[in-house]
């Protein structure tokens, strides 16, 4: 099939502060030595599709580091990732102004190779999922669009956009963020069981002409403008998904996704046989564990370990722990690069020190945090300063924040 991959980067990426103050979403590293940009794009790789475009405008140095390293393909294939990053040409000078405005200034290169069907991605999701049965799926039913869905209860649907399909599958009606109304009870749908309900998952399959279409106007987001026209004029189809997916574009929803993954039996298995995640490969040593008592750990490659407890963690690539501390449900992302044998006299080395203690916790890259800290969200919520940030229960130390011996937050 003759299919162009196009995944949505995101705006300034907010709700995710301050992890997205110095990088993009998509840019945001997950489970220790990924990037959330390695979702989408390994699952556009696992099912073929080697035209992959990332459309971006915020903080992309990094993310266009990551791809350049990452995905360079054989020169027998013409397949690629790129970044297609917002810019002002003599007939447009406006930043993207949404997600379907970011496609549309962004066509001229999509259609670089005359793709037959379109696939729009989110580049803050989670899940794995093979896209040749959706592509199979939209060519039989002979669609103009396809949105895929995933069955959800009652609690959830309220927040996300929610479809109602008949039964050919083809969606009636689209109605976002019901809440908990007389309008959600009336979206139920019977095939996917007693109290459940249709949400979209902002993944798109689009027919190139169609899009092209209802592109030449000025809705600006796929959500509010294209899809609620498309389901009204065009012939647009659902296809159910069962498997994992979750949005992680909060600081919550991400630390508690990250968290699961370290599950004894995760619902997001990265052990998962023919279907790897893809990443830029490191040339790190193994990680050393000099003495720690892990549970339900995460531990990446080049670490160094002398901690009394890590409990439930993430612990990313070249992270160093000292003496006496205990970490229980925390992200520490780890560094880009190692310090040198001699500091200068005072300098915080990299990491996290001795006898520290940390919980519910997300600490960014190249973070120095000193001996004897106590770092714990408890009791506290919606605060924002250079060094750290509280949001929704959850302390996050931004990337190269430096931590003085014996703070107590």
């Amino acid at each position: 099939m003759n299919v162009a991959g196009v995944i949505l980067g995101g705006g300034e990426g907010k709700r995710l502060q301050p992890l997205t103050r110095d990088r993009c979403k998509p840019a945001v590293p997950l489970a220790g030595k990924y990037r959330l940009v390695d979702i989408p794009v390994s699952n556009c790789i696992n099912s073929d599709i080697r035209r992959i475009n990332i459309l971006t405008q915020f903080n992309s140095v990094s993310l266009h580091q990551h791809v350049q390293n990452t995905y360079v393909f054989d020169p027998f294939h013409h397949g690629y990732v790129r970044i297609l990053a917002a810019q002002q040409t003599p007939g447009h000078e406006a930043w993207f102004q949404g997600t379907a405005d970011a496609v549309r200034q962004s066509l001229r290169y999509i259609l670089d190779y005359k793709p037959d069907h379109i696939l729009i991605l989110s580049g803050d999701q989670l899940y794995r999922m093979d896209f040749r049965p959706v592509l199979e799926e939209h060519i039989r039913n002979r669609a103009d669009v396809t949105i895929c869905t995933k069955p959800v209860p009652r609690q959830e649907a309220g927040a996300l956009g929610i479809m109602q399909a008949d039964a050919l599958g083809r969606i009636v009606r689209f109605v976002e963020k019901p809440g908990d109304s007389p309008v959600l009870d009336e979206l139920r749908e019977p095939a996917a069981g007693p109290e459940r309900f249709l949400a979209s998952m902002g993944i798109y399959v689009f027919n190139t002409d169609v899009l092209l279409d209802l592109l030449d106007g000025d809705g600006k987001d796929f959500g509010k403008n294209i899809i609620p026209w498309a389901i009204e004029n065009r012939s647009v189809f659902r296809y159910l998904f069962d498997g994992y997916w979750r949005d992680i574009g909060t600081i919550r929803a991400f630390w508690e996704a990250s968290l699961e993954l370290a599950d004894p039996l995760p619902q997001f298995n990265l052990y998962q046989p023919g279907a790897p995640l893809y990443t830029h490969m490191r040339y790190l040593p193994p990680s050393k564990i000099n003495c720690c008592d892990l549970n339900r750990a995460l531990l990446s490659e080049g670490c160094i370990i002398s901690g009394h407890r890590i409990l439930n963690s993430i612990v990313g690539i070249r992270a160093k722990v000292g003496e006496g501390t205990v970490i229980e449900h925390a992200v520490l992302m780890g560094a880009d690069y190692y310090d040198p044998a001699e500091l200068p006299d005072g300098q915080v080395p990299m990491g996290i020190g001795r006898d520290c203690f940390i919980r519910n916790a997300i600490v960014d890259k190249n973070a120095r945090i000193g001996d004897g800290c106590y770092l714990t969200p408890d009791g506290k919520d919606d605060i924002v300063t250079d060094t750290y940030t509280i949001s929704d229960g959850v302390i996050v130390i931004p990337k190269n924040a430096v931590i003085p011996p014996g703070t107590r937050i």
